[in-house]
This record gives C-alpha cells, structure tokens and sequence, in this order.
C-alpha cells in the first residue's frame, strides 16, 4: 500500500477530480489513538491482495492537520470520525466507515463498476 499524504485543503479538489477517473480512498488517522492504529493496521493487511490496487489511497494525520479534516467533513457531507475511512468516486463519497468498522470487503462492495 502507497500511502499519498494528504496536508492541504486545496487538494481535496485534485482528489475530486481524480476521482472522476479512478477511486480514491481517504483515511483520516489519528496518531494518538490506538484504535485508530488499529485499523490502520488492519486496513494496510486488508489491502494487499484485495484486488484494489487501482484505488489511490490518501493519508491524513488529522492531528497535524485538524482543518483538511474538518473541510473533509463538509465537502463529502459525512460527520467527522476517526478512524475513518472515504471512499471518493465521480467527486462523491460512496462509502464512510469508522474505527473498526473499517473493512476493505465492505468498501469493494460500494465501487461503482
């Protein structure tokens, strides 16, 4: 798993766009949390062999960057969590899930074809 950081409010709109082309996936972490550590954990074992490799997948340390987050929240209309995974198709979300709920089957089952 590639792991492409996500630090800024303005790219959000790159990865709207790029989820016009492809599915991007945002998960939004914090480091002071071991329930957040733990789905990362498990989303990063998930992700091999899950057949998602044409997914980008976006990092965001919510902690550092608490804004991103929160204009995350807003854009894609979703209540902020975290953990909590995005996944970003045709500029929309198509699936939200949090802490360990997170499950790379139940996100495959939301891709648009």
């Amino acid at each position: 798993m590639n792991w492409h950081p996500l630090t800024s409010v303005e790219q959000l709109d790159t990865i709207i766009e790029e989820s016009k082309h492809t599915p991007v996936v945002i998960f939004k972490h914090s480091t002071s949390c071991s329930i957040s550590s733990t789905a990362k954990s498990r989303l990063e074992r998930q992700w091999d062999g899950a057949g998602v490799d044409h997914i980008k997948p976006y990092y965001l340390d919510l902690l550092r960057y608490r804004p991103v987050s929160n204009e995350i929240a807003e854009v894609f209309q979703v209540q902020h969590q975290s953990p909590q995974l995005l996944l970003i198709q045709d500029g929309m979300c198509a699936y939200d899930a949090s802490h360990l709920s997170i499950s790379i089957d139940s996100m495959k089952k939301s891709l648009v074809a």
